[in-house]
This record gives C-alpha cells, sequence and structure tokens, in this order.
C-alpha cells in the first residue's frame, strides 16, 4: 500500500504554513489565492484530508441537513443543488433527509439529524404546530426554515409569498376575460395549501368575482393532481370552469392531463396556471404559465444564514422574502 502524503508535505509545496494549509483546505479563513495555491498543491501531491480525524478535532460533522416532505419535488431538488453550492466550497457535505407530510414524521427527522449527525439544518415542513416550532428552537444545532414562521420565534427563515403569488395568476386570468375560476389545491391543513387558498380567495375577492368552486387533492403531485381533476370532470353538477388555478406545477401538469384525455382544450377552454416556475413548466406542452417563488435563492439565503450561525454568529432571527414573480406561457392564454 502507497504511503499517504501528508499535510506537512502539502504545506512544504504550497510555501505555506501548517495553519494557513489547513485553514486553506476546510475553506475558511484564507484568501482566495492561498485557497488556490494549497488545494492545488494537495492535488498534485493526492492528499485527501481525513474527515473522521477533522470531526473530532473541530467537534463537527461537517454535514449539514435538508428536511423536506418530498425528495422528489422538483422544487426541493433545486433548493438542494443551491444548498450545496453555498456549503460545499466551505468544506460541508448536505444530507437528505425525508419528512413526509405530517408534523410527528417531521419532529422525528428533526430529533434524528441533531443528534450528532449535522452541524446544523434547513428545513421546509408541509405543516407545523407549537410543539414542532418549539422543537426547532430549542434543536441543539442551528435550524434554518423555508417558509414563513411566527413573528415571536428566534429561528431565521427565507419565505416567498406565495399567497400574492397565487394573487398574480388571478390577475393575469381575469385579464385576459376568464370569470369562473376553480382553485386545484393541495392537502389541507398543510402550509403551503392554506396560505395558496388565501392568495386566491382574495384576488377573487379583488376582482368581485365567486369561485367556480376548489378540488383538493391528496397531495402535491402529478398523479394526485390528475385523479382530482377527474373527479371534477366525472361529476355532472359541477361547474365547468374556463381557468384552473393550481397550488403547484405536478398538479397543474396532473390538471392538464387529465383534460386531455377529455378533449378538453388548455387554453382555449380551459387555461391552466402553476407555481414554482419548475425546468418542467418551460418544456411542457402547452408551456405552463406559473409563479416564480426563487426556489434556488431561497436555498442559497438559508445556507447563507445557516453557515452563519454554525459559525457562531449570534442576533436577532433574520427574516428574508424572495419576491414571486409571474412568468406567462402558453397554459393561461396570455401573450406569451
Amino acid at each position: 500500500m502507497s504511503r499517504r502524503p501528508t499535510l506537512h508535505e502539502v504545506a512544504n509545496l504550497a510555501g505555506a504554513s501548517l495553519a494557513s494549509t489547513s485553514r486553506a483546505l476546510n475553506g475558511m479563513g484564507a484568501s482566495p489565492e492561498m485557497i488556490e495555491k494549497v488545494r492545488a498543491a494537495a492535488e498534485q501531491l493526492g492528499y485527501h484530508p481525513d474527515a473522521a480525524g477533522r470531526s473530532l478535532r473541530m467537534g463537527r460533522t461537517f454535514q449539514v441537513g435538508f428536511a423536506v416532505a418530498d425528495i422528489g419535488n422538483p422544487v426541493y431538488v433545486d433548493m438542494m443543488k443551491a444548498i450545496h453550492e453555498v456549503v460545499g466550497p466551505q468544506g460541508y457535505h448536505v444530507v437528505v433527509a425525508t419528512t413526509g407530510n405530517d408534523v410527528a414524521s417531521t419532529a422525528d427527522v428533526i430529533r434524528s439529524l441533531a443528534s450528532g449527525v449535522v452541524d446544523g439544518l434547513v428545513i421546509s415542513p408541509l405543516r407545523s404546530d407549537d410543539t414542532l416550532a418549539a422543537q426547532m428552537e430549542q434543536a441543539p444545532v442551528p435550524v434554518v426554515v423555508v417558509g414563513r414562521v411566527h413573528q415571536d420565534t428566534t429561528l431565521d427563515s427565507v419565505w416567498a409569498d406565495s399567497a400574492a403569488g397565487i394573487g398574480m395568476a388571478v390577475d393575469q386570468l381575469v385579464g385576459v376575460g376568464r370569470r369562473r375560476l376553480l382553485f386545484l389545491n393541495g392537502p389541507l391543513g398543510t402550509t403551503p395549501a392554506s396560505r395558496r387558498l388565501q392568495g386566491f380567495e382574495d384576488a377573487l375577492a379583488r376582482h368581485d368575482l365567486t369561485a367556480a368552486g376548489m378540488v383538493v387533492a391528496d397531495d402535491f403531485t402529478v398523479d394526485a393532481g390528475t385523479r382530482a381533476v377527474d373527479g371534477l370532470l366525472d361529476d355532472p353538477a359541477a361547474e365547468r370552469p374556463d381557468a384552473i388555478v393550481a397550488a403547484n406545477d405536478l398538479l397543474a401538469i396532473g390538471c392538464i392531463q387529465a383534460l386531455r384525455r377529455r378533449n378538453v382544450r388548455v387554453p382555449d377552454d380551459v387555461a391552466v396556471t402553476g407555481m414554482d416556475d419548475t425546468e418542467i413548466a418551460a418544456v411542457f406542452s402547452p408551456s405552463l404559465t406559473s409563479v416564480a417563488l426563487g426556489s434556488r435563492e431561497r436555498g442559497r439565503a438559508a445556507a447563507e444564514l445557516l453557515l452563519c450561525r454554525i459559525a457562531g454568529e449570534s442576533g436577532p432571527a433574520q427574516r428574508v422574502h424572495v419576491a414571486p414573480r409571474l412568468v406567462v406561457r402558453e397554459s393561461s392564454g396570455g401573450p406569451v
């Protein structure tokens, strides 16, 4: 077995002190020029830091957690990529965990990850209550929430106003002449469903319109959207909308698939909008009008807040707001 190069050898080749070399390899407390020089020397020698020893010496795992309801949702995939882009250069790995839709499983994930697995946690819970909020506040590692939190909490948070975003979608549909708007929502009792329903109702009131109804899907997925709209179309007593506002892009795509099977044209007969502006929205046919909530921006901001807290930064809870933005495409029948 060949001998492993040592940190001393890397320092000698880079012409730097041991302390400077160590800081540069950790990506902390060193100039960009020093980091580049030391990492080049390490690569030339084939040096790889001893992760276990580094963790023991510094009292850290050099892992951050990212806990979400559904790791297959493209919104969370974008967030995860953005988090990695921020923490990776600082020597951290991202541990991803699935919380599911209920508070109990979310609490279990927090307990598991915070017990020595990670140095900090970014979490986007679908449901929350006072007990879960207290658990996040009292966790032994820093926690940053992606989503709205109570104004009195000590937790840092990054949020986008999805209610305002739904209002933008309604405004655009009304602007192109749609009047019978139906809301395709996700599971009731979840934070996204509650906020987006409120935005829908407020927007209709602003335009002095009455909703054509609401259909509730059992999940925020394509299949759930298809099943929910199939149920609507199977009900002869249901009012037929001329526009459907979906609570996210996956539900909107499922909705369009259900409409197509009944030869309902989108947007000619029924306009459809989504939310999140995922990559599939632009390539789907018809391309999907969607409200962008800045998934990458939220992930990046959450990671930056988390690294500051891990480094020991104190101070009042930070609230970072990412503004929603409507991206108009073919599915809503407006100018593209």
